[in-house]
């Protein structure tokens, strides 16, 4: 009997808002790790051979925590410190080397009233796809005032509800670098401080591009990556550009109707030819976040190999997709209702996931982009 597909609802869990962290740890590797052993060859990257190891540690790993059995699986309480120990040398570990962008902008109406403008991506000719608020504030014609000498003219209103907008009195560019403030996310409740120019973006952070960090890659340090190198794991990057839509949760009832925000990234030609090259020395690919999921499975050739390039994805990951680059990953804890909690479901198995979200709430893991992690094996 082929069981009822999953509806939005499905993906609720109960949150107390006191375990969405709202700052980051002193050091980033001291997060908690939970880790996820999956024993069901329905779910992950539909390969024979990969999926027997699916659920098993490396012989020589003895994690600090017990092992809580759900069904024939298991979760396990880690630091993130041990993740070295259980990637194999060999294995190819994957980062998003995006980089946030100041692209928060807070600027005043005509009447003094308070505005606000995110920045999403440029547009042509100058202008800029954004969102903002009040909506009443960002009607054609209408400007914001960023200070004496800069402000933000709305163009157009776009089909799917954001703006174009465009720079009067001084470039994009300079107007960014003088006003622009780094976009927290909305559940950080407090105003943003030095410490997360630094902190709300990876180490190994490239190119400005993103609304929003990776933030599975905030628990990595250079000396954590430099150790994973040295002892043969494979690091390489991509770039996937996130955009607002990470933040969006599915208001559908049927999440296949959700209409997923188009995300640039770019495979560089060395990643696609690193992901052949440890397929045939059978090796596994470690995704370090949802977004190097989606870039990997949006790119993805038969066998398990990539296409080196630019493109742009709206995948929408959900349970039943069938993988085909991706055999682990390490991401957060995400919200409910969300895409990425979809596609976890999807990688690890729906009840699964809810179990480890349900044990992550009771053992009072810390949770969203300055939370814990979690890692699926």
């Amino acid at each position: 009997m082929t069981p009822d597909p999953l509806r939005t609802a499905d993906f609720e869990y109960e949150l107390p808002p006191e375990l969405i962290a709202q700052e980051p740890l002193t050091d980033r590797t001291a997060s908690r790790l939970l880790v996820v052993l999956r024993n069901d060859r329905r779910v992950g990257r539909q390969d024979r051979r990969q999926a027997t190891r699916v659920g098993v540690l490396p012989r020589r790993v003895s994690l600090l925590g017990e092992r809580t059995p759900v069904g024939s699986s298991a979760i396990v309480d880690s630091l993130f410190t041990e993740l070295p120990s259980l990637i194999p040398p060999g294995d190819l570990l994957i980062l998003n080397t995006t980089k946030v962008r100041h692209a928060r902008l807070l600027g005043k109406r005509p009447s003094g009233a308070a505005a606000e403008v995110l920045l999403i991506h440029p547009g042509a000719g100058g202008t800029w796809v954004a969102m903002g608020k009040p909506g009443t504030a960002l009607q054609p014609g209408k400007r914001i005032e960023l200070g004496p000498e800069a402000s933000v003219e709305t163009v157009e209103v776009l089909p799917d509800g954001n703006r174009l907008v465009r720079f009067l009195g001084m470039s994009a560019e300079d107007a960014l670098t003088r006003y622009g403030r780094l976009p927290l996310p909305p559940y950080i409740t407090r105003p943003p401080t030095e410490l997360d120019e630094t902190r709300y973006q990876t180490v190994y952070a490239r190119v400005e591009g993103s609304v929003a960090a990776p933030t599975a890659g905030l628990h990595f340090t250079t000396a954590m990556l430099d150790s994973l190198s040295a002892a043969g794991v494979v690091v390489a990057g991509l770039d996937l550009e996130i955009g607002p839509g990470t933040f969006k949760p599915v208001d559908a009832e049927d999440p296949s109707q959700h209409a997923m925000h188009p995300e640039a990234y770019e495979i560089p030609p060395r990643l696609a030819a690193l992901v052949e090259r440890v397929r045939e020395d059978g090796g596994r690919v470690w995704a370090v976040g949802t977004t190097v999921v989606r870039a990997l499975e949006s790119s993805a050739r038969e066998g398990g190999t990539i296409a080196a390039g630019r493109g742009e994805t709206s995948l929408m990951i959900t349970p039943g997709h069938p993988f085909q680059v991706v055999d682990r990953l390490v991401t957060n804890f995400h919200l409910p209702r969300s895409t990425l909690l979809m596609l976890v479901s999807a990688f690890a198995g729906h009840e699964l996931t809810l179990a480890a979200y349900r044990y992550a709430v009771a053992q009072r893991y810390r949770f969203y982009s300055y939370g814990d992690a979690m890692v699926i094996m």
